[in-house]
């Protein structure tokens, strides 16, 4: 397909495809990613840009994650050479047997315990080298004296917040007389500055065991919410191995369950059968060859993904080479489409996600690939008074049915769909870091990072070239995380695909919606090092995200 965008070889890039060689930091927000360059320019490592850097996207990006929320973080030390999760997602709150037949999808009741304060300050205390206070004084700053509002902001401000409905939220993103704000309005939370100022001297005991706990707990009892001050004097952040497969000679590694990462790597085990002609981007048999294996890897998540702690995920089995081959089995290349009778999902549902990444690499080859989300955009619109802590809605992933894997119980962690990214190749003797991406876009992530991945491993596509190429979403019915987890089942196009590749695929059986040309789900971020040691970054133009190189 002949490209019309301004830079790139391959499909082209809207951005320029840019480079440097000592270190890079791509986010979904500009203002974050400069901090994230301030740290790295005044001697911090990448875990202290990926500390301040989270904190601030919980300022100047409040819709999609936040201390109210959880995450996961990968690292990477190079020194130790070494790869470790931080599992910050928080389980169901002790009285989350209240909730009956039906989980809220605003308020207070609709929030699990927030597991990202632990995380990043694990992190930190772990790898960092500059103080905590260091790594939060521009978040302090920006929550102090205020942000801008984005367009895209503004947009979801009025349509998904709800914040009229809660005082405590309408005090900071508007007011009775004016409503919600609006785009280039200056946001102020003065109470959220403090607590941050809070969380930099105490560190996370005043989250979970102090003050801010109180508070929370506090509030939740006085709205009939569900948490207990067990919850969160209990929690602590875990630290775990990845997990890992291999894809036509690297090595990719995700974050393990709860998190679906272990998806993505099946999805890959399943495409690695067919070969890279069979993959070539824009193609019918592409599309149709990845929605496949996404179907496939769906339909074993429904059946096997839970919290590890709750049940054996049998992941040796699911990322079995043999397994994928006897899956790819299933996949006529020439259609038609699996039928819905052979991936039935054996259970009736109880009755729609949003996030935030990013990437850091320093000039030492540490890294971090970070998702963190507070759910649905603006969580659950609520925002705890005299905090400014705006909290997550990451109830709404639970099912209610006994049937399936992952039931509501209280102290359970919930089936996530983040899952960080990295991929080494070997390299001689030792395995090189060579790429860090991920993106937000609930069940749509996975696939998003199989089709970049599959650009890049199979087509050598530079990581702009790989975030700006038309992009898919398959929808799939009864596996959708958030609640009902019904849909209709169709494969969402960006009109740029053209239409001899959309009458291809509807005659294979796949059902089609065209969307606007950049309106596809997902806003993947990347950073890729060379051979040589050529760093390149790129951020996902659907968004209001930075990517910076030098």
């Amino acid at each position: 397909m002949k490209h019309n965008l301004p830079h790139g070889n391959n499909y082209g890039s809207i951005n320029t495809n840019m480079i440097g060689f000592n270190a890079a930091v791509v986010t979904n927000h500009w203002m974050a990613s400069s901090i994230g360059r301030d740290i790295l320019m005044k001697g911090g490592n990448a875990f202290d840009a990926a500390c301040a850097i989270s904190f601030m996207l919980g300022v100047v990006e409040p819709q999609m994650s936040g201390i109210g929320g959880d995450g996961f973080i990968m690292m990477y030390d190079s020194k130790k050479d070494k790869v470790n999760v931080i599992n910050a997602t928080g389980p169901a709150p002790e009285f989350s047997y209240k909730v009956g037949d039906k989980i809220p999808i605003k308020g207070i009741s609709s929030a699990s315990v927030p597991g990202l304060v632990s995380g990043v300050l694990k992190m930190h205390k772990l790898k960092g080298s500059l103080s905590l206070q260091e790594c939060l004084a521009p978040a302090i700053d920006a929550a102090s004296n205020g942000v801008a509002l984005s367009q895209d902001q503004s947009t979801s401000l009025k349509s998904d917040s709800k914040a009229e409905n809660f005082q405590s939220s309408l005090k900071i993103w508007g007011d009775k007389k004016k409503g919600l704000k609006n785009f280039g309005d200056r946001v102020i939370n003065k109470d959220l500055a403090e607590t941050l100022k809070l969380i930099s001297i105490e560190g996370e005991d005043v989250f979970y065991r102090g003050k801010i706990a109180d508070k929370i707990v506090k509030i939740s009892n006085e709205n009939d919410g569900l948490f207990s001050i067990n919850d969160f004097n209990k929690f602590e952040s875990e630290i775990q191995d990845p997990i890992s497969t291999s894809y036509r000679g690297y090595d990719v590694y995700e974050a393990p369950p709860n998190s679906s990462g272990i998806t993505l790597l099946q999805q890959l085990n399943i495409i690695e059968n067919f070969s890279q002609k069979d993959l070539s981007p824009f193609s019918k048999s592409a599309m149709h060859l990845m929605v496949e294996a996404k179907r496939l890897a769906f339909y074993d998540r429904e059946r096997y993904l839970a919290d590890p702690k709750f049940f054996d995920v049998p992941v040796d089995l699911m990322l079995d080479k043999n397994y994928a081959k006897e899956l790819s089995n299933k996949i006529n290349i020439n259609g038609p489409r699996i039928s819905n009778k052979e991936l039935e999902i054996n259970y009736k549902p109880d009755r729609v996600g949003d996030t935030t990444y990013f990437c850091v690499v320093d000039k030492d080859g540490n890294s971090v690939s970070q998702l963190q989300s507070i759910q649905t955009q603006w969580g659950s619109g609520m925002v705890i008074d005299g905090t400014g802590i705006l909290m997550n809605n990451r109830m709404s992933y639970w099912h209610l049915d006994k049937n399936h894997i992952n039931y509501l119980i209280p102290g359970k962690r919930v089936r996530h769909t983040m899952n960080p990214v990295m991929v080494f190749k070997s390299n001689g003797s030792e395995n090189k870091l060579c790429l860090v991406n991920g993106t937000p876009g609930a069940d749509t992530q996975v696939q998003t990072n199989m089709q970049v991945l599959s650009s890049i491993i199979d087509h050598n596509f530079l990581v702009g070239e790989a975030v700006s190429m038309p992009r898919w979403t398959h929808y799939q019915n009864l596996t959708e995380s958030t609640i009902p987890h019904s849909t209709s089942e169709f494969i969402s196009l960006e009109s740029r695909f053209g239409d001899e590749i959309v009458k291809n695929i509807e005659k294979m059986g796949h059902k089609i919606n065209i969307v606007g040309p950049w309106e596809g789900s997902g806003s993947e971020g990347m950073i890729s090092i060379s051979e040589s040691g050529l760093i390149g970054a790129a951020v996902d133009p659907r968004r209001d995200g930075q990517a910076l190189v030098w």
